[in-house]
């Protein structure tokens, strides 16, 4: 399995023969809008965890790029985009899906969710992905919360890709604590350095998690890893 960092919230992770984006938020990040074409990147599926703007930006130009490519989120995003045509698996939290690549589950995520025009974008979630042996648990925008205990009860985590950036999510020292929650030693920092509000010092961050025993592992844009 094989996890590319594109910035900000938006992960490109390729498994069982198919590449799946996360949150596409590209033209609209001045750290990474320089660094990829849009319409040449190719998926297969476009999962989203919550609407607001940072993490579903990109979703329609790369629908139209990648037409064969299908959305994965809750019944009220994928009903949000179904008006523009663009096929949708809905999921609700606590259930799972087996999908061509894997099996997927959606959980909990404590965030907020709106689309920039104001319609309801459905409670936010994160997802847990089984493929290839491994599995991988993207947490969405969230706070530290106890019902990441429940995920090691199905799920045996190789990498946790955790929100970082503090003031709208996680900060480097609860994300260290979901971390534990997870049970996960390996952790993927995402959602951080993008604005102002979210800047971290990334030497701190992984001293708080190397403290807590686990590894946080911050990718440059455009890089990727192997689980």
């Amino acid at each position: 399995m094989k996890i590319s960092y594109l910035g900000h919230a938006t992960v490109l992770i390729e498994t069982g023969g198919k590449k799946i984006i996360v949150d596409p938020f590209i033209t609209g990040n001045p750290l990474a809008k320089d660094k990829f074409v849009l319409e040449q990147i190719e998926v297969d599926y476009i999962m989203i965890t919550h609407a607001h703007q940072d993490h579903v930006l990109d979703v329609e130009e790369l629908a139209e790029a990648n037409p064969q490519a299908r959305l994965i989120s809750n019944y009220e995003i994928i009903t949000y985009f179904s008006r523009d045509g663009i096929d949708g698996h809905p999921m609700n939290h606590g259930g799972s899906w087996d999908f061509d690549f894997g099996r997927v589950t959606m959980v909990n995520a404590w965030h907020s969710s709106s689309f920039a025009d104001g319609t309801y974008g459905g409670n936010p979630a994160g997802f847990v992905i089984e493929s290839e042996g491994k599995a991988i648990y993207i947490a969405g925008d969230t706070g530290l919360t106890l019902d990441m205990k429940l995920i090691p009860l199905f799920a045996k985590l190789d990498l946790a890709v955790l929100p970082i950036g503090d003031n709208f999510t996680m900060g480097p020292e609860s994300a260290a604590v979901a971390a534990d929650f997870v049970a996960c030693d390996k952790v993927l920092g995402y959602h951080y350095d993008t604005f102002d509000l979210i800047k971290i010092d990334h030497q701190k961050a992984k001293e708080t998690f190397a403290k807590a025993g686990k590894e946080l592992i911050l990718l440059p844009i455009g890089d990727s890893m192997e689980i």
